[in-house]
C-alpha cells in the first residue's frame, strides 16, 4: 500500500473529504455514533480515511487502527456503501478506557460532493446545522439542515428519534440518522418577549448564537421559546452571566430594565451588554448607576441605545436588524483578535 500519510487533525471534515474527491482517491467517513462508558472521544466525532492516509482522529489506539484498516478494506474490496462496528474496548482492543464505541465507516463518492459542499460551507462560516442521514436499500441519503438559535441541546447523535446507544438496535431501513454538528455559539441573554423582543428572537433564529429568551410576565408564556421567570431570577440571570456572554435588556418596565442593567453591571460578566432606549433614558439610568455606585470604567460597559447608529427607525424588525448587524460585527471583531492572539502564540 506504500506510505500512510496522517495529516494534521482537520477541524473540517467535509472539506477533508472534499479535498479526496478532488484528488480522485477512494475515501471513507468513520463517525462515532454513540459511546457507553470510558471512550476516548465522544459521539459525532469524524475522521476520513483513503488509502495513503488520514485527516482527523477518533482517539488514536487500536480503535483508530481497526477502524482505519476496516475503511481501507471496505475502500478495495468492498461493494458495500457503509458499515456498523461495535467495539468492546476493553476486551476486543485491549484499550484502558474499557468502555464500547459503535462507528458507522461509510464510502466518500461523487453522489456525496453536494452535502459535503454544504457541511464544509457551515462549518467555514461557524453554522451550526444537522447532518440527516436516511437509509434507503443499498444506500445513505444525506441531507443538512440549519439549527436554529433557540433550539434545545439533544444528544449530539439520534438514531430514529432517540439517542444512538453503542449496543443494541442498529439502524433499520427507513430509520433517520441525526448528527448535530456546531461551533460553540456565543451565549445571547434576551430580556423581553415583547413585539421587539420578538423580532430580534426571528432575526437571530439562524445566527450563530445560543439565545435564552426570558421575560417576567405570566402571558409571556404563550410566545414559543420564552421562559417566564420572577424578576428576582431574572436578575440573578444577568448577574452569573459568563464573560463571554451577550445580553440585550428591553423588558416591558423600565424599573425591571434597571434591576437588570445593574445586576449584569454588577456580576461582571457579559462581553456585550446592550440596553434598549433614548439617550434621555441613559443618562437617567447613568447618573442614578453612579449614585448607586458603580464607577464610570464599569458604566462604559453598558450600551445604550442598542444597534448600528446610523438606522434611526423605531420599526421592531428594523432595530432587530439593527442590533443583529452590531452583535455580529462585534463576534468577528472578537474572532479576528482571538485568532490573531492564536497566531502570535505559534
Amino acid at each position: 500500500m506504500g506510505e500512510v500519510r496522517l495529516l494534521a487533525t482537520h477541524k473540517n471534515w467535509a472539506r477533508a473529504a472534499l479535498s479526496r474527491l478532488d484528488a480522485d482517491d477512494h475515501a471513507a467517513l468513520v463517525t462515532v455514533l454513540a459511546t457507553e462508558g470510558s471512550a476516548p472521544r465522544e459521539a459525532g466525532t469524524k475522521m476520513v480515511v483513503w488509502e495513503g492516509g488520514q485527516s482527523g482522529t477518533i482517539g488514536g489506539g487500536n480503535l483508530e487502527h481497526q477502524a482505519t484498516n476496516q475503511a481501507r478494506r471496505m475502500l478495495v474490496g468492498s461493494q458495500a456503501a457503509f458499515a456498523i462496528q461495535d467495539y468492546p474496548l476493553g476486551p476486543l482492543l485491549a484499550q484502558c478506557c474499557g468502555g464500547r464505541v459503535r462507528l458507522m465507516i461509510e464510502r466518500v463518492e461523487a453522489a456525496s460532493r453536494d452535502w459535503l459542499t454544504e457541511a464544509a460551507r457551515r462549518m467555514d462560516a461557524d453554522q451550526p446545522f444537522e447532518l440527516r442521514t436516511h437509509f434507503d436499500p443499498g444506500l445513505l441519503t444525506k441531507t443538512i439542515a440549519p439549527i436554529a438559535a433557540l433550539d434545545t441541546d439533544p444528544p449530539a447523535v439520534r438514531l430514529a428519534g432517540a439517542p444512538a446507544a453503542a449496543r443494541g438496535k442498529r439502524p433499520d431501513l427507513g430509520d433517520e440518522l441525526v448528527e448535530r454538528s456546531e461551533a460553540p455559539r456565543r451565549p445571547l441573554l434576551l430580556f423581553g418577549a415583547g413585539h421587539v423582543g420578538q423580532a430580534i428572537a426571528r432575526a437571530f433564529a439562524p445566527l450563530p448564537f445560543k439565545l435564552g429568551w426570558y421575560d417576567s410576565r405570566p402571558e409571556a408564556a404563550e410566545v414559543p421559546g420564552v421562559t417566564v421567570r420572577e424578576p428576582a431570577e431574572l436578575a440573578a440571570l444577568a448577574m452569573g452571566a459568563s464573560a463571554d456572554a451577550y445580553g440585550l435588556i428591553l423588558t416591558h418596565d423600565h424599573a425591571l430594565d434597571y434591576a437588570l442593567a445593574s445586576a449584569g453591571l454588577a456580576g461582571g460578566g457579559f462581553d456585550y451588554l446592550g440596553l434598549i432606549g433614548s439617550k434621555t433614558k441613559r443618562a437617567r439610568f447613568m447618573h442614578r448607576l453612579r449614585d448607586d455606585g458603580f464607577s464610570a470604567v464599569t458604566l462604559n460597559r453598558l450600551t445604550c441605545p442598542i444597534g448600528l447608529p446610523g438606522l434611526k427607525s423605531k420599526a421592531p424588525e428594523v432595530i432587530a436588524v439593527s442590533v443583529a448587524a452590531d452583535l455580529l460585527m462585534r463576534l468577528e471583531a472578537a474572532q479576528a483578535s482571538n485568532d490573531e492572539d492564536q497566531s502570535a502564540s505559534v
